[in-house]
């Protein structure tokens, strides 16, 4: 009879976190090209290329795999990841937004409307809403290090 002692979080396997990155990648662009058909019936200018299939799906992939990179060298390495990506996270996406409020306050692209630009916003909102719950399943915290 074997004795394990419960140290933590399951760890799913490679393929499984590969697959499971993969996955949440895949379902932020398609809610990210929900929120980008609803800006454009609302009004949003064809013409503005951030919201373009094109445009976002290669940044929301980007970005969910470089956090999801983020968070695991975080996990690796802090004596207290939960407590870190709690301030993290949302600092992050706050700085995100900065980039869309300054082409809505430029105006420096061709269809540029508030409308659009907080499309963008929402964007990245729906990217960190559907990212942070999948890494903690798929690269779980260490529960005794905070």
């Amino acid at each position: 009879m074997s004795h394990q002692l419960a140290t933590g979080p399951a760890r799913p396997g490679g393929l499984v976190v590969t697959g499971g990155l993969i996955g949440t990648a895949a379902v932020a662009v398609a809610v990210n090209a929900i929120v980008a058909a609803t800006a454009h019936a609302a009004g949003a200018s064809d013409d503005f290329q951030p919201l373009q299939l094109s445009a976002y799906a290669p940044l929301t992939i980007f970005g969910a795999l470089a956090a999801a990179a983020a968070w695991a060298i975080i996990r690796a390495r802090s004596a207290h990841p939960a407590r870190l990506l709690r301030t993290l996270v949302p600092v992050v996406l706050i700085v995100s937004l900065i980039p869309d409020i300054m082409v809505g306050v430029s105006d420096s692209r061709p269809g540029t409307s508030w409308g659009a630009v907080i499309a963008l916003m929402v964007m990245h909102a729906v990217v960190a809403a559907i990212a942070v719950p999948a890494y903690r399943r798929l690269l779980p915290l260490p529960a005794t290090r905070d």
